[in-house]
């Protein structure tokens, strides 16, 4: 059995203790190995104290054309200058349900949203025409602009962007996009 020594406590109660002045620290641990004086700020190079360590981005090629500073994070589509407020909006996954799947469940098909043939995106427009929105819609990103509000919706599924429809509807100020879904594995996942 290995016993506790005087020298290895004090080792212990060296690294443990708070660190004072450099001169108290040199009488108290003169009998201590210099491999227990060492704590996790000794891990790495040394400091250099001559030197003001700085934490802004230093260009690493003299090609770069800007720092990561001046990059905004997020989406491509994102005007940061452009104020104007994101509006209400909804996404519903649909399916095509016939008596056949309801009643007697002969396609396979299930709630879940693996069957999903189509989504449906609703979005509140209050106080606008529909002669007033620009809408582009790409495989995975929708992009709404009106007068009053702008919108840049990352899709949860890819989707073909050809094959949707919009309608707006004057008396609920909303307008409904319906995009067909584009799964590549269709076949093996729905019969």
């Amino acid at each position: 059995m290995d016993c506790v020594g005087v020298h290895n406590l004090q080792a212990l109660s060296a690294l443990l203790s708070a660190q004072q002045d450099d001169d108290e620290d040199d009488e108290e641990c003169k009998n201590v190995p210099a491999c227990a004086r060492l704590d996790p700020g000794h891990i790495g190079p040394p400091l250099k104290k001559d030197k003001e360590v700085t934490t802004a981005y230093v260009k690493k090629n003299s090609k770069d054309i800007w720092s990561e500073e001046e990059v905004a994070e997020g989406s491509q589509y994102d005007d940061l200058a452009d104020q104007r407020p994101q509006p209400e909006y909804e996404i519903i996954l649909k399916q095509s349900v016939g008596t056949e799947d309801l009643f007697l469940g002969l396609s396979g098909k299930d709630p879940s949203s693996m069957c999903c043939e189509a989504m449906l995106v609703k979005i509140k427009l209050p106080n606008t025409k529909a002669t007033d929105v620009v809408l582009d819609v790409k495989e995975k990103f929708l992009d709404l602009r009106t007068p009053q509000y702008k919108l840049g919706l990352h899709l949860p599924h890819p989707t073909h962007s050809h094959g949707g429809k919009a309608q707006f509807f004057s008396e609920r100020e909303e307008l409904e996009v319906t995009l067909p879904m584009n799964r590549p594995m269709d076949f093996i996942n729905m019969p």
